[in-house]
Parts: C-alpha cells; sequence; structure tokens
C-alpha cells in the first residue's frame, strides 16, 4: 500500500472550507447516487458562475478573505492629511492549500500570499506596507522583506508595497531594476514605469541618478565623493556601480 505523504494529510481536509468543495460534498452527501464526481464538479462551478453573475464579488467576502483599511495609494503614510481605502484581501484561498498540501515550502506559499496581497491592495487603489503585512502574520518586518524580495528577484518584478510607490523606507532594489531594465535590457522610461509600478517622474529621476554617478566613476570618484557631490544614499550608489562596472563597457 502507498503511504499517503503527511502534507496531504495535514492539509487535504482544508479544501473544504471554500465554496466550490462545499458544494461538491453536498451533491456528493445528499444525492450520492444520483451524480457521479465529474458531474458535481461541474454543477459546483455553473452554480459558482451562476452566484458570481448575480452578486458582484465586492460586496461580500469568501471564505479566506478579510477587509483591511489601507493607505490610499494617492497618499503619503508620513502625511498628515493621509487617506485610507477599505480593500478586500485574500489571507487564505485553495491554491494555498494545494501547493502546501504537495509539500511546497511553506516560505515559498508565503512568498506567493505577500506578492497577492499587496497586489489586491493595489488593484483596489490601496498600497499595503511591510508593516502591515507584519499584522496579519505576526512577523517581523526583516521576514516579511526577505520573502518579498525573494519573490521579486524570482519573477523578475517589482511589488507595488508603499516602499516603491510612495519612495519610502529602505527599499534598494526597485533602483537597480529599474536601471538594469533601462541600461541592459534597453527599455523606454515609459515602458519601465508602467512594468514597475512606478510615476514616470521616479523613473526619469533614478536614470538621472544613475547617470550621475556613472558621470563621476569615469573620473575616478569614490564613494565618499559621489555621496557629498549628489546626495544620493551610499547603499543606492554602490548599487548602481556595480551596474556600471557589469553592464557599461566604455568604462
Amino acid at each position: 500500500m502507498i503511504r499517503t505523504p503527511d502534507s496531504v494529510k495535514r492539509y487535504h481536509s482544508a479544501h473544504e472550507r471554500f465554496l466550490k468543495p462545499a458544494i461538491v460534498s453536498f451533491f456528493k452527501r445528499e444525492f450520492s447516487g444520483l451524480f457521479g464526481p465529474v458531474i458535481r464538479e461541474n454543477i459546483a462551478d455553473a452554480l459558482i458562475d451562476l452566484f458570481e453573475s448575480t452578486c458582484p464579488e465586492s460586496t461580500r467576502l469568501k471564505p479566506g478573505q478579510m477587509i483591511w483599511n489601507a493607505l490610499d495609494k494617492n497618499t503619503r503614510g508620513d502625511r498628515p492629511n493621509r487617506r485610507f481605502k477599505p480593500v478586500i484581501l485574500t489571507l487564505v484561498c485553495d491554491d494555498d492549500i494545494s501547493l502546501l498540501e504537495k509539500g511546497t515550502p511553506i516560505k515559498q506559499v508565503r512568498q506567493n500570499v505577500i506578492a497577492r496581497l499587496i497586489n489586491e491592495a493595489y488593484k483596489q487603489d490601496g498600497a499595503l506596507s511591510t508593516r502591515d503585512l507584519c499584522l496579519f502574520y505576526s512577523e517581523y518586518s526583516g521576514a516579511i522583506s526577505h520573502r518579498r524580495i525573494a519573490y521579486e528577484k524570482k519573477h523578475q518584478t517589482i511589488l507595488p508595497h508603499t516602499g516603491v510607490l510612495h519612495d519610502m523606507g529602505s527599499t534598494l532594489t526597485h533602483k537597480k531594476m529599474i536601471v538594469y531594465k533601462h541600461i541592459v535590457e534597453k527599455k523606454d522610461p515609459t515602458v519601465i514605469a508602467k512594468e514597475t509600478n512606478h510615476s514616470q517622474s521616479a523613473v526619469d529621476r533614478y536614470l538621472k541618478d544613475f547617470n550621475r554617478v556613472r558621470t563621476l566613476m569615469k573620473d575616478s570618484k569614490d564613494v565618499d565623493y559621489i555621496h557629498h557631490t549628489t546626495n544620493i544614499a551610499k547603499a543606492v550608489i554602490k548599487q548602481y556601480q556595480q551596474l556600471v562596472n557589469k553592464y557599461v563597457k566604455e568604462l
């Protein structure tokens, strides 16, 4: 007999928390002699489609979802006139359980969840901060940031959290990625702005700063000199220097 993996034993029954499995279980329990598994699945899909077409999603919560007052993406969290936007966030969904059931490492699942929450809030005109995510999962900010950055590197994307949208906190990797897309992938700044969830002015500013650093590097200026001359943070200068040394041939 093939032994059932521990991950399946631990997580499989959690699927029953969601609507489709609940409908399938209902028909299996109440009409077991009338419908086979394929018919039950098809009926469940049809009922869900009917329900969603008559009950807009924005007016209700699904199992695994919550309402959160996120920062309005058009305001800054460090300003007195900041505004908030109620958003619906999916803390747990059926796909998460399927991944855990397959034995996917919890840190990888958590990366996906963090990305989903940030994107869901942004699509509803909200912006989540690292602190928001820390509150959801009772984790330290370092752990949340590490998982977010790992997701961004893996998928070559920039998630639209407050550090990126408002250029706040210690976020550095998005600046490096924007410059990389311009000097290596040869993309137009307008395209880069769309791909990285940045304003055009922010993209133009990062590219301008990069070119300032590159010009001073040609004159053999060190980090301290560049910092005092441009007022660009030393950590950002070092990232730009890495890009210059790796990809800019004229130096």
